[in-house]
């Protein structure tokens, strides 16, 4: 079993692109601050400055609008010699009924959670004054596996 973490954000105005919903780097940003949460959890401070990312694969499946609330939410999926996948969902929860969300809903009932994006991040364990990618420090393994 893998560790996972999620943070709840509000899609702030600065979120949004000019048709009102969120801009594609939002939800990067949401995912990031979910991962920083997994790694102040597993005690793993120094996971950051030495994981770049080497791939993001997003698939956007719904808009979020301003105002919304969203959870992000990430899972370790695959831990390598060298390498990280976390695998991502953004949630969209339900809007106060607004010109966006209009007959979105079964009869005026509040509409469930829906994904709104999901997707991938891997990195590579590349640390300061390295050239490439060496294997995770020692540390990392127990922690990032829930063997610990």
């Amino acid at each position: 079993m893998f560790p996972e973490a999620c943070v709840e954000r509000t899609v702030e105005w600065v979120d949004t692109d000019a048709s009102g919903h969120q801009h594609n780097s939002a939800i990067l940003r949401w995912v990031e601050a979910a991962e920083a949460e997994l790694f102040r959890a597993l005690e793993l401070p120094d996971y950051f400055p030495s994981a770049p990312r080497v791939k993001q694969v997003i698939n956007y499946k719904a808009k979020l609008w301003f105002g919304q609330r969203v959870t992000a939410s990430v899972k370790v999926e695959r831990l390598g010699r060298t390498s990280l996948t976390l695998a991502f969902e953004v949630l969209g929860h339900a809007l106060e009924a607004t010109a966006h969300d209009a007959g979105a809903s079964d009869g005026g009932s509040p509409a469930a959670a829906v994904v709104a994006a999901y997707g991938t991040v891997t990195t590579a364990h590349v640390p300061p004054g390295s050239l490439g990618a060496q294997p995770w420090p020692e540390h990392f393994v127990p922690r990032l596996t829930l063997s610990h």
